[in-house]
Parts: structure tokens; C-alpha cells; sequence
């Protein structure tokens, strides 16, 4: 009789080993070997007979329809979602403890309930009575024994598909997956079978059907989903909340999704009722800003399709070390040391005694090139002390030798920069035949990184 045999997965990567290691050998991390009891066999070593073939369909016969999807009232979600949730379909949420997950799908839940019907929506970290207070500081809860948004504190997978099988509900929301376990593996909850199989079996009665489901992920120490890549893989969008815990903005980020575009972007604002929709993010990043303060830029970002204006503050003071800081918040150390090189070896300027800080305002984390041009004249303007024009904003990509790149959707960066009011914008040096810029926004074209800063020394004299 054959018996199961134990094997150890690492949590981070899903590389199987027969022996317990302190570092896997494949992502390299240590401490992440976990126990993993696989099923014994079925039928092992005889080949299987009278198999009956699966039927396959002609593309031309399938026919062509969209997706029917269940509108969801809340703006910025059904943005970053596609236009709503679909029906069957399954979708993971990770973040940051305390960044507003539970907070956004409590809104989710009573939002959807209120117009489609029974929600469920179970916890395995709370209990009923924390469920509740969260729901009625919500402003949720206050249609009495008509409401239809359920709650449910429970761990056992089995125990949750029977509640479903029993309320029949539209959306079934699962905080956390982590949390939950299955009979049918002999592991603790969090480990790597474990959450393959609740993943597995909650993806099958979603396919099975019309509900949808939402899963809570907890995120490693490095920001990404806990466990393995295949619970990405099995679900059919993928969600991260982020924001820096002190600030008051959190940007909802699709990184997959099998029914609309990736890299959109929502953003919210946190406070005592809950996740408040952001309309304008724009001038909500650049309210507090200070006019004529040495060391400030403006840069114009594009998250998804949307394009964001934001405020890069730069400070540099002389060290008293040899080896002096460079400290980025929001920013990439890697790119901040390279545009550090950049300005010290082709711009003059003397950084190779001054720490740097970079701070990205709003807690914002940019990801794309298109920042170099305001993060490098930031630091310009501080260093010499001198201001950069508070109408006028940074678009540029920088490389090695000093030149500036061209960036993608240069003309819907412009459109958003003068909508928000700004009338200057430094840009590099389009080709012929480009579009002209909007109304009102006037364009100064340079080649490289010193007529940038030549372009900003004339502007501000």
C-alpha cells in the first residue's frame, strides 16, 4: 500500500526539496523550507486505459461576447478591476497589514449587497463581533434583519463552501487565504499545500458557477503575496493596496488581470469612515505644496492610463562622513546613486561630499524613468539654493551620458499638467511633426542634462 511521503517546499519560490535545507537553493532565501506531506499515488506505475477524449471546439464556433459584469459603485475599484467584478471569477488582494485591505472590501461587501443581493464575507482572523464594528463605523448594518451582507468567523474550508452551498451568495469574500485550511491536507494553516488547495477548490466552485470570489494575501517582507507564485497563477486577478502607513493616500494596483487591462491604478484617501475615493489625485498630491522652495519639482507620472502630478523634494548637506548618504523615500536607491553619478559627472555638480535625501510626497512609489528630469533638477535647485519656477514641470528620461530620452504618452502628460494650471514644462527635444502642445502650456525643448539645468537657471533669474 502506498504511503505519503514528506518533502520540503520553500515558501517563497515553490522549490521542492527531499531534505530539509536552511537556504533554498533556488531564490536563495533562508529559513523558508517548509513541511509539504504529498498524497500517496493512485495507480502508480500502471498505465491508464479507455480514456475517453475531450471534446475540442473550432475557434470559429465559439462565439464572440464580452463578459458580463456586476457594477460595482465604488469608482477607482471597477477602474482598476475593468469596469466590475465578473461573474465565476476569482481575485486575490495583497498589502501591507494595516493598509486598508479589510477596510475596502468591508466597504466592497456592503456596497455590492445593498445592490446585487447576499454577500458573505468571511474572516478567519476576527472575530463576528470585530466584523461588526468595523461594518458600523462603515455606515453599514443599518437596514436590520433586511440586510443581506452575511458574516461568517471561520478557518475550515469545508465548513465555508457549505455555508456558500446554503446562502447561495453572489460574492464571497475569504480574509485571509492564509487563514484557511482544508481537512484534505495534513499540514497547518499558511503552509504551501494548504493554501494550493483552499486556492484550488475555492477557484473550482467559482468556475462552477456565478459566484465570485475576493481573497485576502498576506505580503513577504520584500512586498510580495505570501506562498507560492502558483496562488497568482491560479486566480484571475491579482490586486496590491499601497501606501506608506503615515500618509493618508493609497494607490490600488492591478499587476493581472485576465479580464481587462494591467497597471491601471486607483486612488483612495484613508479616513475615519473608511477608503474615500480620490477624483482629482493630481491637485490632492500638490494641495500642500510650498511655493518657491528650493529643492522642489514637479513630475508627471503615468499610472496605467491615468497620468499623476507629483512633488519630488530633494535636500543635499554637506557630510561629515566619507562615504556620504544617499536616501531615497519613494524612489529607487539604485536609480537615485545613478542619477547622483550623472549630475557629478556630466552636470559638475558637487555631489561627491553631500548627503542626499530624495522624498517622494504623498508616499508615492514611482517605478518608471520618466521622473529623472525633476528628480535631478530637485537636486540642482537644491544644491545652489535656488528655486525651480512653481508653474513649471519635468518630463524626461535620463541616461548615462547626460541625454535626456523621450517618454511614452508625452501629450496626455502635458494635457494633465495644464489642466491642473501649470504653464511651463521642460520636456527633451521632440521630433518634427509632433503634436502641439495644449493651450496655455508653453514647452521647453533641450537635448540633454546641462541645458536642462541652463533652461531652469534662466526661467528662475
Amino acid at each position: 500500500m502506498a504511503r505519503s511521503r514528506t518533502t520540503y517546499r520553500c515558501r517563497e519560490c515553490g522549490r521542492q526539496t527531499p531534505h530539509q535545507l536552511g537556504r533554498c537553493p533556488a531564490c536563495g532565501e533562508f529559513n523558508t523550507m517548509e513541511t509539504f506531506v504529498a498524497a500517496p499515488p493512485t495507480r502508480a506505475g500502471r498505465p491508464q486505459t479507455n480514456i475517453e477524449a475531450a471534446q475540442a471546439s473550432r475557434l470559429a464556433d465559439i462565439p464572440a461576447a464580452d463578459e458580463e459584469r456586476l457594477p460595482i459603485p465604488i469608482g477607482e475599484l471597477s477602474r482598476v478591476l475593468g469596469g466590475g467584478l465578473v461573474p465565476g471569477s476569482v481575485t486575490l488582494l495583497g498589502g501591507e497589514p494595516g493598509i486598508g485591505k479589510s477596510t475596502l472590501l468591508t466597504q466592497l461587501a456592503g456596497a455590492l449587497s445593498a445592490t446585487l443581493g447576499r454577500v458573505l464575507y468571511v474572516s478567519g482572523e476576527e472575530s463576528l463581533r470585530q466584523l461588526s464594528m468595523r461594518a458600523r463605523r462603515l455606515g453599514l448594518g443599518l437596514n436590520g434583519s433586511q440586510d443581506p451582507l452575511y458574516l461568517l468567523a471561520e478557518t475550515q474550508l469545508e465548513r465555508i463552501l457549505a455555508t456558500v452551498d446554503e446562502l447561495d451568495p453572489t460574492l464571497l469574500i475569504i480574509d485571509s487565504i492564509q487563514t484557511a485550511h482544508s481537512d484534505a491536507v495534513n499540514s497547518a494553516p499558511g503552509m504551501i499545500g494548504q493554501i494550493r488547495e483552499c486556492a484550488g477548490q475555492l477557484q473550482g466552485r467559482a468556475k462552477a458557477g456565478a459566484l465570485s470570489v475576493l481573497l485576502v494575501g498576506h505580503v513577504t517582507k520584500e512586498g510580495s503575496i505570501a506562498g507560492p507564485r502558483v496562488l497568482e497563477h491560479i486566480v484571475d486577478t491579482v490586486l496590491y493596496l499601497e501606501g506608506d502607513p503615515f500618509q493618508t493616500f493609497r494607490l490600488l494596483r492591478s499587476v493581472k488581470n485576465r479580464f481587462g487591462a494591467t497597471s491601471e491604478v486607483g486612488v483612495f484617501e484613508m479616513s475615519a469612515t473608511g477608503l474615500v475615493e480620490v477624483a482629482n489625485p493630481s491637485e490632492a498630491f500638490l494641495q500642500e505644496r510650498a511655493a518657491n522652495a528650493p529643492g522642489s519639482a514637479i513630475a508627471v507620472l503615468m499610472e496605467g492610463t491615468r497620468p499623476l502630478l507629483v512633488e519630488l523634494q530633494a535636500l543635499t548637506s554637506r557630510s561629515a562622513f566619507s562615504h556620504p548618504r544617499r536616501t531615497p523615500n519613494g524612489l529607487d536607491l539604485n536609480r537615485l546613486l545613478m542619477l547622483c553619478a550623472v549630475l557629478q559627472v556630466r552636470a559638475n555638480l558637487p555631489l561627491q561630499e553631500q548627503d542626499v535625501f530624495v522624498n517622494v510626497v504623498g508616499g508615492l512609489r514611482i517605478r518608471e524613468p520618466a521622473a529623472d528630469l525633476a528628480t535631478a533638477l530637485a537636486l540642482a535647485s537644491s544644491i545652489h539654493d535656488q528655486p525651480l519656477p512653481s508653474d513649471m514641470v519635468c518630463i524626461g528620461e535620463l541616461g548615462l551620458s547626460g541625454e535626456l530620452r523621450s517618454v511614452g504618452q508625452l501629450d496626455a502628460r502635458l494635457a494633465e499638467a495644464a489642466q491642473v494650471g501649470f504653464r511651463r514644462a521642460i520636456v527633451p527635444r521632440r521630433r518634427r511633426g509632433g503634436n502641439p502642445p495644449p493651450a496655455g502650456l508653453s514647452l521647453v525643448e533641450v537635448r540633454d542634462l546641462r541645458g536642462a539645468i541652463a533652461a531652469f537657471a534662466a526661467s528662475s533669474s
